[in-house]
């Protein structure tokens, strides 16, 4: 496609952006939004940021400008929530912000009229839910999000088994700083005429990016108090706690409904292929089942079904293939025929964001670009292409490659990865 309108600044951010684990490939929509939120200026310099945390210095010499200049846009930027900031002892650290979980979203949590959230609304329905090539960034391994089950649907028994890093209230308790702000998926949804009645100030985000969205104004500050009242809230409402994919430093968590959410709506439309599900999973004893239905009614993916049991009469089953384990059937259940048990197969989670991007740049076959990414040096993208092609040839290609490469090359490229993680 020629999108001959774009400016080389966009392209160049659009080829940033899409360098990530997460990706953002290339669309006439795509470019839309990042003319909405970055002025061309800042589209030029965004792209030549690296992935990994840097300094206003780093910034500086990337940029050619002077501190001060440098962190004047920075400010902006942060401003905006196209990047975080954060504080590390007495230097200040910054880090682009993913399309999602990030700027896509925080854009549309701001309150304050800096964007035209009906455009953006607009055009992020059209990249995200209409055109085909974003949303399979949700078959990423691992992926960016996960499903939290609801607490009190754990059986008493078992609730030993729920380890700290499922539990939305250790979430809550051990952090840093805790926000709440605009849900991104139902005020979209508001603006397109398809928003449902559930809450939209259910969004909670914790920790360091808490702590930049509340000092820029896109979030509000709330105690740990609050955040339980906005959980038990949006329980008894039958919403799905879906959030941050990382065992330590939870960023986020979202109190989604399966009629707005993009995580939700994507998991049934790509065809329940994503490994969001917690560690637990329904199950329903049909001795005290009475067939009423409101557990398929409140099923947020459809993995309750109605089917005929060995008697051939009306019954309920609960598709496993489908079952996210959220706890939203059990709450609603009248008899108590629903209940949670632990899976016998338990999920992988990273032990943090940094593992997850490793991991998922692995997957992708873009890990080169997370150890070389100064593209305005040609040996980083030199390295960074020939990391991406030997992680993608199969297991014979991979041995004829180590015999045919020198070992000197090999060596360099080792040590220059070291250089760049320290």
């Amino acid at each position: 496609m020629g999108h001959a309108n774009v400016s080389r600044a966009y392209r160049n951010l659009q080829k940033r952006l899409d360098r990530s684990p997460q990706g953002a490939p290339e669309s006439e929509t795509l470019f839309r939004i990042l003319k909405e939120l970055f002025s061309e200026q800042e589209a030029r310099l965004v792209s030549r940021l690296p992935f990994r945390y840097f300094t206003v210095e780093t910034a500086a010499e990337a940029w050619k400008k002077p501190l001060s200049e440098a962190e004047a846009v920075l400010d902006t930027l942060a401003d905006k929530g196209l990047i975080l900031d954060f504080k590390a002892g007495e230097e200040r650290k910054f880090i682009l912000a993913p399309t999602m979980a990030g700027f896509f979203e925080f854009s549309l949590m701001r309150t304050d009229g800096r964007f035209d959230a009906r455009l953006l609304s607009e055009l992020y329905h059209q990249y995200i839910n209409v055109e085909p090539d974003f949303v399979h960034i949700l078959h990423i391994n691992p992926p960016i999000d996960r499903t939290f089950v609801h607490e009190d649907q754990i059986p008493e028994e078992s609730f030993s088994e729920i380890l700290d890093y499922e539990r939305v209230s250790h979430v809550i308790d051990s952090a840093s700083c805790i926000s709440v702000g605009r849900c991104y998926c139902r005020h979209k949804m508001e603006h397109l005429g398809k928003a449902c009645d559930n809450p939209q100030d259910v969004c909670l985000t914790f920790n360091g990016t808490a702590r930049s969205l509340v000092d820029h104004d896109i979030a509000r500050e709330i105690s740990k108090e609050e955040a339980h009242e906005i959980i038990h809230r949006v329980e008894e409402l039958g919403l799905v706690h879906i959030g941050d994919n990382v065992r330590n430093e939870v960023a986020w968590i979202c109190n989604c409904c399966s009629c707005c959410c993009e995580a939700l709506l994507a998991y049934k439309r790509l065809g329940y292929v994503r490994n969001i599900h917690t560690n637990f999973e329904a199950a329903i004893n049909p001795s005290l089942c009475i067939n009423c239905g409101k557990c398929a009614q409140k099923c947020p993916v459809d993995a309750i079904i109605e089917g005929k049991d060995d008697a051939g009469e009306k019954t309920f089953l609960v598709n496993l293939d489908r079952c996210i384990g959220c706890g939203v059937c059990s709450r609603f259940c009248p008899t108590g025929a629903i209940r949670m048990e632990r899976r016998a197969e338990l999920n992988d989670t990273p032990k943090d964001g940094f593992e997850r991007m490793i991991r998922s740049a692995i997957d992708t076959g873009k890990l080169g670009n997370l150890i070389f990414d100064n593209y305005h040096l040609w040996t980083h993208r030199m390295l960074s292409r020939f990391i991406n092609v030997l992680l993608g040839l199969g297991p014979i290609h991979k041995q004829m490659m180590r015999k045919q490469v020198q070992s000197r090359f090999l060596r360099f490229a080792e040590k220059q990865a070291k250089k760049e993680k320290a």
